[in-house]
């Protein structure tokens, strides 16, 4: 090989992991809040023309709170509390729309209640724009700041929106990613607390069936009859103790029972059947009362059940999410070749289901895809 081709074949892998580190470093910014919003104050400062940019998280409805900043010279900024009304993040949260000004401390359309720290940061224009979230509630807001008095023109309106809704769009990425963490966390809890459960628990209900028939036969021995008695007390306050745990261990909260348990039966069913098996959760879902929670894991348990029994995949996906319409559903996904009828009532478990589901005002259908495998889906309305 000559060297020349030796060279360009090194350029070409040092641009790939250029490529491939700058990925990185996006999804590292969508899946984690803090990074996302420091990174939206940087982004304000680069492609809106400003001197200097800062973002605001919502610590309740009527309330924001500068957190991040890039370009300021001085900490006035830094935890600024601002309520709705007051200063131009205050009527950003009133009017919910981009507010500007040509100068802060001149202006007549907003409060002065910030004056000392605009004054000291040397801020002259400025403007600010609503994050929005997906439910059309403000999140945050974001600012852009010049150190002259001066108009933000109708394009760094336009440029600021597209920064704020993709700052929108990070935020739920990362609320899902932390989401995700969270659910994590329980499973493994679950996990461990059967695994204490079936060997601790176990072991010590065997050496306290050991000891009381020890007890039994040694009733003639009072020095052994003593120690046996305490023995039999350690133990029994151990297995009280591990009750305790294991109950504290199981305590999870309604939110997360329904994403915990969907990704339990995919994990089980993987282990069990050596198929690759994966629960993605679409989006946070609002805690639901127990029978419509019921239903989403009986059908979450009867389709892995049916690919198990009737079909040959490479692969399963099992999905949680909010649909379109407001509803929630669950999804079983497929890649088998096996046939399939695209009815519910092709079984007599779908066919319950599909009844279950009807009375709750929703549905369940199992239909083959155009490109093979079966789906199997449940939709039910919030």
């Amino acid at each position: 090989m000559s060297t020349e081709r030796a060279a360009d074949q090194v350029a070409e892998r040092l641009t790939a992991l250029d490529e491939l580190l700058r990925q990185r470093d996006g999804l590292l910014t969508v899946m984690d809040r803090v990074v996302a919003l420091q990174g939206t104050a940087r982004l304000i400062r680069v492609s809106a023309g400003a001197d200097s940019g800062f973002v605001a998280d919502l610590e309740a409805p009527d309330q924001a709170v500068v957190r991040w900043m890039s370009g300021t010279r001085t900490n006035q900024l830094q935890n600024l509390v601002v309520p709705v009304g007051q200063g131009i993040g205050g009527r950003v949260l009133a009017l919910g729309t981009a507010v500007r000004v040509d100068d802060y401390i001149s202006s007549a359309s907003i409060t002065h209640h910030f004056d000392a720290q605009v004054r000291n940061e040397g801020i002259g224009g400025m403007l600010a724009v609503p994050i929005i979230g997906a439910d059309g509630r403000t999140i945050a807001l974001a600012y852009a700041a010049m150190r002259t008095a001066g108009s933000f023109g109708d394009t760094a309106v336009g440029k600021m929106q597209e920064i704020a809704d993709q700052a929108s769009t990070a935020l739920r990425i990362a609320d899902v990613a932390e989401a995700g963490k969270v659910d994590a966390i329980a499973a493994e809890r679950l996990r461990v607390q059967s695994a204490l459960h079936d060997s601790v628990g176990a072991l010590l209900f065997m050496i306290g069936v050991q000891v009381r028939d020890l007890h039994q036969s040694v009733q003639d021995n009072p020095t052994l009859v003593d120690r046996l008695r305490r023995l039999e007390s350690d133990v029994s306050a151990a297995s009280a103790a591990l009750r305790e745990s294991l109950l504290v261990m199981a305590d999870t909260t309604p939110e997360r029972a329904l994403p915990v348990e969907i990704a339990e039966y995919t994990r089980s069913f993987e282990a069990r059947t050596g198929v690759p098996a994966r629960f993605v959760q679409l989006a946070t879902v609002a805690p639901l009362d127990a029978e419509r929670t019921a239903l989403l894991v009986a059908v979450v348990r009867e389709g892995l059940l049916n690919v198990e029994k009737h079909a040959d995949p490479q692969s399963v996906i099992v999905s949680l999410g909010a649909a379109d319409d407001g509803g929630i559903h669950v999804v079983v996904a497929d890649d088998s070749t096996a046939e399939v009828e695209s009815s519910p009532s092709s079984g007599l478990g779908v066919r319950s289901l599909a009844e279950r589901a009807i009375r709750l005002g929703g549905d369940v259908s199992l239909v083959r895809d155009e490109d093979g495998g079966c789906t199997l889906r449940c939709w039910l309305p919030r």
